[in-house]
């Protein structure tokens, strides 16, 4: 028999070898004592992961690692097959993420709401008992600043659509005092503040906000500020690498009664940022 070139033997060895190693990492991966949770910005930064998940790792002994970006860049993760879970704040682009096969299931976790920020010498005139419809309103007749996430996010995504409300005939990007970011919340107030600007935030961020100078909320209480935040195990026919077990886990104990009412009690500066609202 013709004997195999030493060359050709090496490379079959090593396809082998790698192929079992990729099956074993994927396999450990599985069943590992951690999953990875897609997050929006806002819950890790209010300070409620540093509050909910050592209770969770305490009672379960399941590490949670979260990555936290904006709502369109998690649901994108998740799609890549990155996540075990996501916790994002966008109910149409979760709903799709579900009916496409990404998502295994979508559950109301909590709520809170948006707010407009702007200086207390309110360039734009807005009245405190205007609604949102009539305060961006007055900022576009006024050409006052805003400044927007310009990311994606589930806060990009909602104040998009609170524009497309007031000016539907116009491209609001296109807007001479219209700036986009392409930051993250906190990064965008900031750039709020620097600039004299307008801006729409989740009211737990801005709570949490330690730089706001002499900005106050412009705008609050409004229906269609309403902020509804989901939570979905990414579904396993997808990405095989789902740790199911473990991220039921955490979606259950998220969804049970003892951590919702863990949730309500979570405040900063005395004041409760998240509404637990599972059904």
């Amino acid at each position: 028999m013709k004997q195999q070139p030493i060359t050709y033997t090496l490379l079959k060895r090593c396809c082998i070898i790698f192929i079992i190693a990729f099956f074993l990492a994927n396999h450990a991966a599985a069943n590992s004592d951690a999953i990875l949770v897609q997050s929006t910005t806002s819950t890790a930064n209010s300070g409620l992961y540093k509050y909910l998940l050592p209770k969770f790792e305490i009672e379960t002994g399941i590490k949670v690692n979260v990555v936290a970006v904006g709502t369109g860049q998690a649901i994108q993760n998740a799609k890549n097959c990155d996540a075990d879970v996501l916790l994002v704040h966008a109910k149409q682009a979760e709903d799709a993420f579900v009916a496409r096969g990404f998502g295994v299931e979508r559950f109301d976790l909590m709520y809170n709401d948006f707010v407009i920020v702007g200086p207390k010498s309110n360039p734009a005139n807005i009245e405190s008992n205007d609604t949102v419809h009539l305060a961006l309103q007055r900022i576009s007749a006024t050409t006052s600043l805003f400044a927007s996430r310009g990311d994606s996010s589930g806060t990009h995504k909602k104040e998009l659509s609170l524009w497309q409300s007031v000016m539907p005939d116009k491209i609001i990007s296109d807007q001479s005092w219209y700036r986009s970011t392409g930051s993250g919340m906190g990064a965008t107030i900031n750039t709020a503040i620097g600039l004299g600007a307008y801006t729409l935030t989740d009211r737990a961020t801005w709570i949490s906000f330690n730089n706001k100078q002499d900005y106050v909320i412009a705008v609050e209480g409004d229906s269609v500020l309403f902020n509804q935040y989901g939570l979905i195990m990414v579904n396993p026919e997808k990405c095989p690498s789902v740790n199911v077990q473990h991220a039921q886990v955490f979606i259950d104990w998220l969804l049970s009664e003892d951590t919702q009412q863990t949730i309500s009690e979570f405040t900063v500066n005395e004041q409760q940022l998240f509404y637990p609202n599972a059904k």
